[in-house]
């Protein structure tokens, strides 16, 4: 298979995959307390992050600033899976995947890295649309106050999008190793987790077997192998395509809650659906072209570029 079309599906695996994580967590979050499958999910991962670090042959030690900034994403990240595992409780799985999918519009706002200019107006008028979305999305059949699992899946979004926007930050301009940052933040929501989880640790010993697998399931196939596979796609093929390859996720999350977890989706909610997709989609592409072309103009300004990476 060629490199192209290999990278393409691990792109696409990596969505679905990511898509297929907000029916497997509501199921896991039925069985099991909210804290305990997150603790368990932080957990799992810690335990194989250790197992690959003893495996790996990379000399270099550990800076400071890795564990630091680590530990600092740690929280940011844990604050994200606590709304969004707490939201999927009390949504369906289709309208958890659709709504986090607003991080897509939600990040450009929050992140100053990339560039200092304004947005065009259009990505506002995109950013608009899907805000109309969620409203339809969760109208049902008819308008009311947004829902407990709703609100919070949304809160999801919006703390998700300022966690990416921090990694940004704090990751431009120095040298350091992202499996390194992984596991300081698996270890960090593991302790984080560990003592409300742990009135719910004898229940969490008496799960059944497709309990633990779905959990298994959130920690190393959600988690480590949907980022590993990321991080090896994105550096074999171009931003755009990833991004738009990724950008299918929300997408999985409503065929899968449909199909495998019998939900149903309203006329309005449909609607909803299509113009959130839509709306993201539109508006990833205008924030797109907007950094290159900024990107662009500050590469010919030698009083705007940016200095080259000098490491920690």
């Amino acid at each position: 298979m060629p490199v192209a079309r290999r990278t393409d599906v691990v792109l696409f695996l990596t969505a679905l995959v990511w898509g297929s994580s907000y029916l497997v967590a509501k199921t896991a979050t039925g069985a099991l307390a909210v804290t305990t499958v997150l603790f368990a999910r932080y957990a799992i991962s810690a335990l194989a992050c250790g197992a690959a670090v003893v495996f790996r042959r990379r000399a270099r030690r550990w800076t400071r600033a890795e564990v630091r900034v680590g530990s600092l994403l740690g929280v940011t990240q844990a604050a994200v899976l606590a709304l969004e595992t707490y939201g999927v409780a009390h949504t369906s799985a289709a309208n958890a995947g659709l709504i986090i999918s607003l991080t897509i519009v939600l990040t450009p706002l929050l992140d100053r890295t990339a560039t200092s200019r304004r947005l065009p107006w259009t990505f506002f008028v995109a950013a608009g649309l899907c805000v109309l979305a969620v409203g339809l999305l969760t109208s049902s059949t008819g308008l009311h106050a947004l829902r407990l699992g709703d609100a919070l899946v949304l809160a999801a979004a919006v703390v998700r999008a300022g966690h990416l926007a921090l990694v940004g930050r704090l990751t431009a301009r120095r040298s350091m190793d992202p499996f390194r940052l992984t596991i300081v933040q698996t270890v960090v929501g593991s302790a984080l987790f560990l003592v409300p989880a742990l009135v719910y640790l004898p229940g969490l010993a008496r799960s059944s077997a497709s309990t633990w697998s779905e959990l298994i399931y959130l920690a190393l196939f959600c988690g480590l192998f949907a980022f590993l596979a990321q991080t090896w796609a994105v550096q074999r093929t171009s931003a755009s395509r990833a991004s738009l390859l990724l950008g299918t996720e929300p997408i999985w999350a409503v065929a899968i809650g449909v199909i495998l977890g019998g939900e149903r989706l309203t006329v309005w909610a449909s609607i909803g659906a299509v113009l959130l997709i839509a709306g993201t989609y539109w508006g990833q592409a205008i924030e797109r072209t907007h950094r290159t072309t900024t990107a662009a103009t500050m590469e010919d300004d030698p009083t705007t570029r940016t200095p080259a990476p000098t490491g920690v």
